[in-house]
């Protein structure tokens, strides 16, 4: 080849290789687009609990909408994969970065506290969740769910704590750094020798950590009320209900019967033991329309003559109205981030609620008690005052005791609450100084005032470093589980009868998905990382 033909054959080949990287960058755009699409399904899938699957019904629906709205497009749908499998793989790489998120955040912790509560699913596998709550030195709080463990075998302390140290030592969390353990209260979490408290303060003594162990609040103040000893009305009411609620006929038959009598009411709800919220309802709702329900059981020849027993109407008055209050202060201690000093706060303020209610009881004043003033009202015999007003009286003891631990984390709470009103004198040494600082600051009381002290907090200067080492501690405290039972309520919902051959791997990533509040996936940065997978079909 001469000179010129050399030069003309360059310049070919240059062309076709400019096409051919035209077609891969092309190519790479279209499929960038895809994976991060496919990415952002397979999160709203978890979230959603739905099932794998889902993702081919929504990729048939996406290309039948294309069809009718943009034909043109339908490619760049038909591109993005929503098999099954990639959809559970999509929701594992999620999952994994949420983790990794956690653990880098992990090692800014100056202090946190751990809750564990264990559970059981669809199959019969124990699923141990451990939620984090951590507190950098901003005193920023992050509250995350740290693993789920699965357990196939025994479930013993010693079994959950080698699960929670693994799952410790796996994050890089040092335990000198935890401060706060919070169980539902079973033995095998608070055996004195064997239970799971008991191995962590083992092991935090080797390594000089102090640890505060809470018996969740909303467990303790749902366990405050079995005290009343009401079970003769419990017993009667949940009997009645569940006769007309069990059977499709009865409870057809009872919904017509409150129609034709022009009820306010359209029906009774069930009665379920574990959702402690369900009993104030039920109660109330079996007060208001008990009257039909005696005609209704009458005609069921399965009479229940306490409806007609003015001294069990008294005791079911009563009940309806000290449920509607404890109900009142359970809903009050749920939710996310609750301060434990806040939770305190609530339940001190309901005990001496029941201060004043025995005292006005004994006197005959329902003016918090409207279901009882009904029945004084309405019924002909004396309302029981004396024998209510007992009744409040081992409600008091009962809260006092079982949230006696309070008074040894006092000091260190009303220093967190209200800092600038702390007797100084009786304060810890290293933090006297600190404390006559911060007291005799003008503008951070003004600040303190206008924030509050669940944000003050982070207005505390650098200066003053054990008065934010302290207020990190308080911080990172979980009051309650709440945060693990809401989690076993998603649990339920994705690894159910239709799913229960879920398997542990992809529960644990569906719940960490779910369940993710203070870090969102880096999708981008997960969707960058794919390989350039065209579709055959692309022209």
């Amino acid at each position: 080849m001469d000179r010129e033909q050399r030069l003309q054959k360059v310049t070919e080949l240059k062309k076709g290789r400019q096409q051919q990287q035209n077609m891969f960058h092309r190519a790479k755009s279209l499929t960038d687009g895809a994976v991060k699409a496919s990415f952002i399904i397979a999160e709203e899938i978890a979230k959603s609990g739905k099932p794998f699957t889902e993702g081919d019904f929504l990729k048939n629906c996406m290309l039948k909408v294309c069809d009718i709205v943009c034909p043109a497009n339908k490619q760049n749908f038909a591109n993005v994969s929503l098999t099954r499998n990639t959809i559970a793989s999509r929701v594992d790489e999620l999952s994994d970065d949420l983790q990794s998120q956690l653990k880098d955040k992990a090692k800014e912790f100056v202090n946190y506290s751990i809750a564990v509560d264990e559970s059981t699913d669809i199959s019969d596998t124990a699923q141990l969740a451990i939620y984090i709550r951590g507190v950098d030195a901003q005193l920023s709080v992050t509250e995350e769910l740290l693993d789920l463990k699965p357990m196939h075998g025994t479930t013993t302390g010693e079994d959950i704590f080698k699960k929670v140290d693994e799952c410790i030592s796996g994050t890089g969390l040092p335990w000198n750094k935890l401060v706060g353990l919070t169980t539902d209260g079973a033995p095998a979490m608070c055996g004195q020798r064997s239970g799971l408290v008991a191995k962590v303060r083992e092991k935090m003594k080797e390594t000089g950590g102090e640890l505060t162990a809470y018996h969740c609040i909303i467990h303790q103040e749902a366990l405050c009320g079995k005290v009343l000893g009401m079970e003769h009305v419990m017993t009667v009411v949940t009997k009645t209900v569940n006769f007309i609620r069990a059977r499709g006929l009865n409870h057809r038959q009872f919904r017509a019967l409150l129609e034709e009598r022009n009820s306010e009411y359209e029906d009774v709800p069930y009665h379920t033991e574990v959702r402690w919220l369900s009993r104030g309802k039920v109660l109330h709702r079996l007060y208001e329309v008990r009257e039909d329900i005696a005609s209704f059981m009458a005609m069921k020849e399965k009479a229940v003559p306490e409806l007609a027993d003015e001294k069990w109407i008294h005791d079911l008055a009563f009940m309806c109205d000290i449920t509607h209050h404890l109900n009142a202060l359970n809903v009050k201690l749920q939710g996310r981030k609750q301060l434990i000093t806040d939770m305190r706060d609530a339940v001190k303020a309901f005990r001496t609620k029941l201060r004043l209610w025995e005292n006005q009881m004994q006197q005959g004043n329902y003016v918090h008690f409207p279901t009882c003033q009904s029945v004084a009202d309405n019924l002909n015999t004396a309302f029981p005052n004396e024998r209510c007003a007992e009744k409040l009286k081992t409600l008091i003891a009962e809260f006092e005791r079982r949230f006696s631990d309070f008074e040894t984390q006092k000091f260190r709470f009303d220093l967190f609450t209200n800092p600038f009103s702390v007797d100084v004198e009786s304060a810890p040494d290293n933090l006297q100084l600190e404390l006559i600082e911060l007291q005799c600051n003008g503008p951070l009381k003004a600040k303190f005032d206008s924030v509050g002290a669940g944000e003050f907090a982070t207005f505390i200067p650098s200066t003053m470093p054990q008065l934010r080492l302290l207020c990190a501690r308080v911080l990172s405290m979980f009051g309650s589980t709440y945060l693990c039972e809401q989690m076993f309520s998603l649990m339920k919902i994705n690894k159910s009868s239709h799913r229960s051959r879920l398997t542990d791997k992809h529960l644990g990533s569906i719940l960490k998905v779910a369940t993710a509040q203070d870090f969102q996936p880096r999708i981008d940065e997960l969707a960058s990382k794919k390989r350039c997978q065209v579709s055959g079909g692309l022209k």
